[in-house]
């Protein structure tokens, strides 16, 4: 279950991680019970995903004696991640028992949070990052954000039951994530949704975007109002896709935001599928040009799990269909909170 692959480029292995769980054993079962019954395991491949290793499982590893106070735990969905610096990065998250009553656990103290497991010699030892106890976060991915001049910020994405998406943010590349908050730009329908995020720093020419003139401190690309600080700086930019429906799961939206180290920078959503939709995963292809993004989704036309979907499409083509203005553009002398 919840599968979640990272591929580690200096040897060209890619790792599948996933939990692996005893049959008929359900989530909920193992919240209310507070005994869990998953297992964090992996395979591996060197040649594409053409052949697989045996199954590793990290669980005593990894988790160890912290497993007695998680009721059950997964990993992503969606992908992982290798930083800059080469870590691998593995998003997850628990139902964590913060109170306990005779030894049995007390289902209104058991809420979920997440973290990482990461590897810094190339995946051949694990560790278990950080949770983010401040709030209740479950299915999560993360990106890493530059910005010429300032150290590497990973930033995590994740679900959450209280009607906005969550984000934190971590400058020690992901073993605690320390500045968080719900973003009232990215809502959540009932219950919440997994959704999918990834970054890039935006080649200008291969985005169309060569043609500039400046008013002031911004400049004018494409009709879109950005900081010139983001450009010259080469921050990077974030693209988030998620069901934009307060209401249900329905209509893929696509979320652009060229300040991510900023609140309130995520501009309104370019609706990749109208109708039903669940999860997504999105990829950034980054050989070749022009920039091309991927992203697979769950859809259907009378349920949102009625079959995978994939398309393709260009950073232009996400320009001409976000919306107008920015809503943050902050001049280049605003400072940043990380």
């Amino acid at each position: 279950m919840n599968p979640c692959p990272v591929y580690e480029k200096k040897s060209g292995t890619v790792f599948l991680f996933f939990i692996c769980v005893r049959t008929h054993v359900t989530e909920w079962q193992q919240i209310k019970s507070g005994r869990n019954a998953a297992r964090l395991s992996y395979v591996s491949s060197q040649d594409g995903g053409r052949t697989w290793s045996q199954l590793t499982d990290l669980t005593d590893q990894v988790i160890g004696e912290d497993l007695k106070n998680w009721a059950t735990f997964a990993v992503g969905p969606g992908h992982g991640l290798q930083t800059s610096g080469g870590r691998l990065v593995i998003p997850a998250y628990t139902y964590y028992i913060h109170k306990r009553c005779f030894g049995h656990s007390l289902r209104c103290w058991t809420k979920p949070h997440c973290f990482i497991f990461y590897s810094d010699d190339l995946g051949q030892t694990w560790v278990q990052g950080q949770l983010l106890k401040n709030l209740r976060t479950t299915e999560c991915q993360v990106a890493e954000v530059s910005s010429q001049g300032r150290p590497q910020v990973l930033y995590c994405s994740a679900r959450s039951p209280d009607k906005n998406r969550a984000e934190a943010f971590s400058v020690d590349h992901g073993d605690r994530f320390e500045e968080y908050f719900l973003c009232k730009e990215l809502c959540e329908p009932p219950h919440g949704c997994q959704g999918s995020v990834v970054s890039f720093i935006p080649p200008l020419q291969s985005l169309g975007l060569d043609q500039t003139k400046h008013t002031g401190e911004s400049t004018h690309l494409l009709g879109l109002r950005f900081a010139s600080a983001s450009v010259e700086n080469s921050t990077s930019w974030l693209v988030f896709s998620h069901p934009t429906n307060r209401c249900k799961r329905k209509n893929l939206g696509i979320y652009l935001n060229t300040s991510p180290l900023d609140k309130g920078c995520w501009k309104s959503p370019w609706t990749l599928y109208e109708g039903p939709c669940g999860y997504s995963d999105l990829a950034v292809c980054d050989e070749g040009r022009p920039l091309l993004f991927g992203c697979l989704f769950e859809c259907g036309v009378s349920r949102e799990c009625e079959e995978i979907a994939f398309q393709l499409f260009t950073g232009a083509e996400l320009l001409r269909n976000v919306a107008e203005e920015c809503p943050c553009a902050p001049s280049s002398s605003e400072e940043r909170p990380l």
